[in-house]
């Protein structure tokens, strides 16, 4: 069993409600959905929250499968009747159980079976603390996911958001799995908290507050509670943006007047100037490869996203449609840019195929776009009904989600890396 590292918090966190903070409404699913029967696992109700639920949940939520009702418990050491299934149209089948162990832990197994060619595709095992149950569950949607579209599962993934209640002036850094349960308050304050990036190695979340009356970008530490300054210079300090190998991060400085884009080391120091222009350059973004950096920049009149080297140098223009492109962000395969657009008077998520340079428009009313993990989806901050929320929409539109809170606003979304 890998070591549960993002699971380990400080004390000095302060701790989330055991109940679930954002609710998940799927809005649209896949055209070509996989029919999957998930049976309950044997002897389940040993465990705080059943397993076999988790996994349904996570398979749905992901717009590819269709879940079908297995009909009864089935073991991993069972030898179920594929061939009955495949009669239902089932292709696929996850079967397991739930085993207390003298020392407490709970032995969690399943088997993936292609129900089609008759053969089993996976299995995994593992004893975990029963308030590891849900992470374990999410493992298992993982290797299902995989197994059966060749892409790796992103359901035990963490996301980063700002809930912001401004009649109270209060403004929450939280983060919480992919599907909005186990939330857990990183920092909490007064004043905005905007911009949240998480490190490659998912243990720490920079930012930007405004509790010192001006943009400071900081960095918390997830596993100790510690907070560090990464930019306090003269002027606004935002916008910052993690590179792959996680030994800095790009930020947008106005300490020499107008807002310039910057590197600075993970540590804090030696703070290194990459663009020079009388516009507004902001926004940086690494590439997957980190050898350059794409950012926002007025430059041409109106906001254009640009593409340097990530030791500076002259800019190429990206973005060509639309008089205003701003927040670019790239997949983690270094394929696809996502952006907003401004166009027929409302602001639209689009991505970008960056080989064929093609456009597709995501959603509407869209702000603030990150990439899951594993590119295959992006996680957008939009109003509606008064208050703003989160919301998922897969690179090629057909798959939607919205993730909502029962009171004040959430935003800022940021998904966090696969864990080690």
């Amino acid at each position: 069993m890998k070591k549960l590292h993002y699971l380990l918090f400080s004390a000095t966190l302060l701790a989330g409600t055991a109940q679930a903070q954002l609710k998940v409404e799927i809005a649209g699913v896949g055209s070509n959905q996989i029919p999957v029967a998930v049976a309950a696992f044997a002897d389940e109700s040993v465990a705080p929250e059943q397993v076999s639920a988790i996994i349904r949940a996570d398979l749905e939520r992901s717009g590819l499968f269709k879940v079908v009702d297995a009909g009864q418990a089935i073991s991993d050491s069972a030898s179920p009747d594929l061939a009955a299934f495949k009669a239902r149209g089932v292709q696929a089948l996850v079967v397991g159980s739930v085993a207390r162990q003298p020392d407490g832990r709970l032995a969690v197994r399943y088997k993936l079976h292609d129900t089609v060619g008759g053969t089993q595709l996976s299995q995994l095992g593992g004893e975990v603390q029963p308030k590891y149950t849900r992470l374990q569950a999410h493992r298992i949607a993982d290797d299902v996911y995989e197994k059966l579209t060749g892409t790796r599962g992103i359901f035990s993934t963490r996301i980063a958001y700002v809930k912001e209640d401004r009649a109270n002036r209060n403004y929450t850094l939280a983060v919480a799995d992919a599907d909005g349960e186990n939330e857990i308050v990183a920092t909490r304050g007064r004043e905005p908290i905007i911009s949240p990036a998480w490190s490659p190695d998912g243990s720490k979340v920079a930012y930007v507050s405004m509790e010192d009356r001006k943009p400071v970008v900081y960095l918390q530490d997830l596993m100790t509670g510690r907070r560090n300054v990464i930019s306090n210079v003269k002027g606004n300090n935002s916008a910052p943006a993690w590179a792959p190998n996680g030994n800095m991060l790009a930020v947008a400085l106005s300490k020499d007047g107008n807002t310039e884009i910057y590197t600075v080391g993970a540590d804090g120091t030696g703070h290194r100037r990459l663009t020079n222009s009388a516009s507004i350059d902001t926004e940086p973004q690494f590439s997957a490869d980190g050898q350059s950096i794409y950012f926002t920049s007025d430059r041409s009149g109106g906001p254009q996203i640009y593409k340097m080297s990530v030791s500076g140098g002259n800019p190429t223009r990206v973005t060509f449609n639309g008089n205003y492109n701003i927040s670019p962000r790239v997949s983690s395969d270094g394929k696809t840019l996502a952006w907003i657009s401004q166009r027929n008077g409302g602001f639209s998520l689009y991505a970008m195929d960056l080989a064929s340079g093609q456009e597709l428009r995501l959603a509407d009313g869209a702000t603030e776009p990150s990439f899951s993990p594993n590119g295959k989806y992006i996680m957008y901050a939009t109003k509606g009904g008064g208050r703003v929320s989160l919301a998922v929409v897969s690179v090629d539109g057909r798959v939607k989600q919205r993730l909502t809170t029962k009171a004040g606003n959430i935003r800022e979304p940021s998904w966090g890396p696969f864990m080690k």
